[in-house]
């Protein structure tokens, strides 16, 4: 199988800070409906960067989760597909602090993986170490079809 790095496009948690700049440049601080920027939205979600790869035995998947304590992790199976969630803290900053650029995520994930081929949900086993999650996900034995000689 051929390794491909996808190109993604610009996400979707990133495209009110852009638009925020560009009202910011046309109108500076004047501008008129600024306010309706500052109304609380729906829940950010971001994605944080996976790799799925398969051994002979077992699935394994790496997901990028640095200040993301194991506790606000999740791991759900069902049937062949694997769901990811959890979220990150907002964090807490100094009442006259203000950016000029923002660039970590928070806010809440989610990720679906279609698993290739069955696994042996009990013995999925998950850990957290540097920032990153590892998943492995142990293959589940064939189904071995005997053909019947029919008499």
């Amino acid at each position: 199988m051929k390794v491909a790095k996808l190109n993604p496009t610009l996400p979707v948690a990133n495209v009110r800070p852009e638009f925020e700049r560009l009202v910011d440049r046309v109108f500076g601080n004047q501008w008129p409906f600024a306010s309706l920027l500052e109304t609380p939205a729906a829940p950010i979600m971001w994605n944080p960067a996976v790799d799925f790869s398969d051994t002979d035995k077992e699935y394994i998947v790496r997901m990028e989760v640095p200040g993301i304590p194991k506790e606000n992790l999740d791991i759900q199976v069902e049937g062949q597909l694997l769901t990811l969630t959890g979220h990150r803290e907002v964090q807490k900053h100094q009442e006259n602090e203000e950016f000029f650029w923002k660039e970590r995520e928070e806010g809440r994930f989610v990720r679906t993986l279609r698993l290739p081929a069955p696994v042996v949900v009990e013995k999925i086993e998950a850990i957290v170490q540097d920032g990153v999650m590892i998943v492995h996900l142990p293959k589940a034995e064939p189904i071995v079809k005997n053909k019947i000689t029919i008499k």
